[in-house]
């Protein structure tokens, strides 16, 4: 009786609650993409307090900048890179992005003497998302 008892809460039980399925979702791979910002491509801004540099980047289209993430890393000695904002030798880093387009910032922590930002490398990692339904 036991037996039977147990065989038929089984049955029960798998009727009830059905298999479940996995999903695996493979990501999109993410992208690393390195460039020279020389010392000539910054511009002192119109308040002349802080410069700023503007960078193409053609992997930011406006599904990416909605959904994507932007990582941006400078490199000012060989191969040591260090992720902004960040404050490297009395200058203040940061950035915003936009579709097409990264634009880097640099200013005194104090926002008052504009120091213009050495030749670097910058490093962006972009991280492709997809938004949850």
């Amino acid at each position: 009786m036991k037996k039977l008892l147990s065989i038929l809460c089984l049955a029960v039980v798998v009727a009830i609650f059905p298999g479940c399925t996995k999903k695996y979702v493979t990501p999109n791979p993410n992208r690393t993409i390195v460039f020279d910002v020389p010392n000539s491509s910054w511009v002192l801004s119109s308040d002349g307090r802080s410069y700023y540099s503007v960078v193409d980047v053609p992997e930011i289209d406006s599904y990416f900048n909605e959904y994507g993430g932007v990582l941006v890393y400078y490199s000012f000695s060989n191969g040591v890179y260090e992720q902004i904002p960040q404050v490297y030798d009395g200058i203040a880093y940061s950035y915003t992005h936009e579709k097409g387009t990264i634009v880097l910032y640099a200013q005194t922590p104090d926002g008052v003497t504009p120091i213009k930002p050495i030749s670097s490398k910058l490093k962006l990692l972009l991280i492709d998302s997809d938004p949850i339904d």
